[in-house]
């Protein structure tokens, strides 16, 4: 069996999701720009990666996750959410707190107890950003989904994910009122610069950027 080392299993976990469930190849600048590190920092790890063969990388043709390495990226990423529901719901964090907090508990390797973890939690499919949770055989279950910015005039759907996870956007997201599982209405949207105006679960209403709507996903 693989071994990874905190950072290796970091490494992996990014590339997997910034190549779109492995089905592309990712540029060494975006995985330095994802990871908040320097391209030769990033060129040392791949190597590393490369000789565990979790990943593949040729230069102009980027980097790609081998089976086995989304094999390991799902493993670490089912934990994380898994993880993060538990903080959420069970120890009473805020969705903006959790990241760091589930950074470090994601390392712990005991398959048992992401078992009893996910039984005690009741199984949930997705995490408290929206996003879904593998399950212990890799699978995962997804929803079509639009940015809110895509949605018609007088469309309506659910908020149920978030693409922006920074804890600065799920602050103002709180402070405005835009929670999973609102139901939302648009009621205008701005031809000059895309900002739009929606009404949250027939009682408020919420005037946000193109940015930000774009950044929140509705399940119509």
């Amino acid at each position: 069996m693989i071994k990874l080392t905190h950072a290796e299993e970091n490494y992996l976990k990014a590339i997997y999701q910034l190549s779109d469930a492995g089905k592309k190849g990712v540029s060494t600048n975006d995985i330095s720009g994802e990871m908040n590190t320097k391209p030769a920092s990033v060129s040392d790890m791949l190597r590393k990666l490369g000789e565990k063969e979790v990943i593949e990388y040729r230069k102009y043709y980027g980097v790609h996750i081998t089976e086995e390495g989304k094999i390991l990226a799902l493993r670490t990423i089912r934990k994380q959410r898994l993880w993060e529901v538990f903080l959420v719901d069970k120890l009473r964090f805020s969705w903006d707190e959790v990241a760091d907090v589930a950074n470090e508990l994601v390392h712990v390797q005991s398959p048992i107890l992401i078992q009893r973890l996910d039984e005690y939690l009741g199984f949930p499919k997705f995490d408290p950003h929206g996003d879904p949770i593998p399950d212990e055989y890799g699978d995962v279950r997804s929803r079509p989904r639009l940015p809110l910015n895509e949605i018609e005039l007088n469309g309506t759907g659910q908020i149920v994910a978030v693409n922006d996870k920074s804890a600065a956007f799920l602050r103002y997201l709180d402070k405005v009122g835009a929670y999973i599982g609102a139901r939302i209405k648009v009621l205008e949207k701005v031809e000059f610069d895309g900002s739009i105006e929606i009404l949250v679960d027939n009682k408020k209403t919420i005037f946000m950027s193109k940015d930000v709507a774009g950044n929140i996903l509705v399940m119509l």
